[in-house]
């Protein structure tokens, strides 16, 4: 029997973050026996399932953090020549130029640059960044990916996606997993020590300028003031957690916001929940809707996030030009009645078991090309 292709993921750091959640699924699901997944990680990374990638069959190899580049692509370029990887793909966003340089360099084939999102003029500092790397996206890579339309455009070109040059690989899940269950949600509730009468605001997602926290306690303060017998329960980790966890204190609010911190048991999560709020500032096309909108959440997010992530009628979109606009829409939901949202996201195309076919499938085919 032959050994499975293995196909080097870039991952940079991993930090327990969507972009990791999503390729983690892909590698569950797809067939192991014809490819493998090796990942490469920044040495500073903090969450990395080292047991559950050995118990499937793949490696992860550690190398410099990317902010000392020249250290980084050397450690890179010897990797590569030294697993001789045929499929290089890269989830680094317009970051995935210094990998992809290596790669290039090293001979590898086949260079994915993969684009998971897109950009806020509100981070300016690293928009500056990615605008200035935007145009070295397609100089490296010769193969093109993207988790939506909005993010493929952005990062590649109109001309380029347009053309097909573009493959769409979305953020799917799988949708059993994450399928609505009565019972289960009493029994998390009962858990986390959250009455059957309170109403619960969720959010899950990293503690970082781009997912907006500042702005949901904001929201959650004014919905606590018109109906104090509502929770915030936030998941994730991040840079900006003691801030945000100030700022709850800061308003007197502790004893209505939980932080769950990073969990292994999401999919449970959501199922606590009585609707999902995500006020990002940008998104490409964010897995934690496509998850919720699986477990029949309603779900709230703002305008600046992609219309693509619209994938059932439990998903409506908000400017975020108002507290109250979000306030009065919550309060609208309190009766809402959750209902199985398996099969619209499945024929909305968000099945992991049928697109981890389809990823393997474009694997083969740019092997056979090269």
């Amino acid at each position: 029997m032959s050994e499975p292709l293995r196909v080097a993921q870039i991952m940079g750091k991993w930090l327990g973050g969507g972009v990791e959640s999503v390729v983690m699924n892909y590698y569950r699901n797809i067939d192991r026996s014809s490819v493998q997944f090796d990942f490469i990680c920044d040495s500073d990374s903090t969450d990395i399932p080292y047991d559950e990638i050995k118990a499937l069959g793949g490696e992860v190899y550690l190398v410099s953090p990317y902010q000392k580049v020249f250290a980084y692509r050397k450690a890179l370029v010897k990797l590569f020549r030294e697993k001789k990887y045929q499929i290089v793909h890269s989830h680094l966003n317009t970051l995935s130029v210094f990998p992809l340089s290596a790669a290039k360099k090293a001979g590898v084939k086949i260079r994915i640059a993969h684009s998971h999102s897109t950009t806020n003029k509100k981070e300016w500092k690293k928009n500056l960044l990615k605008q200035i790397l935007r145009p070295w996206s397609k100089v490296f890579a010769n193969n093109y990916f993207c988790c939506s339309e909005l993010a493929g455009r952005w990062q590649f070109g109109n001309k380029a996606y347009d053309e097909g040059k573009v493959f769409l690989l979305r953020n799917s899940i799988d949708l059993e997993k994450f399928r609505f269950n009565d019972d289960l949600r009493k029994s998390k509730r009962k858990e986390l020590g959250i009455p059957e009468d309170v109403f619960v605001v969720g959010h899950i997602g990293r503690f970082m300028p781009q997912k907006n926290h500042s702005f949901l306690i904001d929201i959650f303060k004014s919905l606590h003031e018109k109906d104090d017998k509502t929770l915030l329960v936030l998941a994730g980790q991040g840079p900006l957690f003691e801030d945000i966890k100030n700022k709850v204190e800061a308003m007197k609010l502790s004893d209505s916001v939980m932080f769950l911190g990073q969990r292994n048991d999401v999919s449970e999560i959501y199922q606590a929940f009585d609707v999902f709020v995500l006020p990002s500032l940008y998104e490409g096309l964010p897995v934690v809707i496509v998850e919720a909108q699986g477990t029949g959440l309603k779900c709230l997010t703002s305008d600046k996030v992609s219309m693509e992530s619209k994938i059932s009628d439990d998903l409506d979109f908000i400017s975020l030009d108002g507290i109250d606009l979000w306030t009065d829409r919550i309060l609208a939901l309190r009766n809402y009645q959750r209902k199985d949202n398996f099969e619209v996201c499945t024929n909305n195309g968000y099945n992991i078991k049928k697109n981890a076919e389809n990823l393997l499938e474009k694997y083969n085919a740019l092997l056979g090309e090269n």
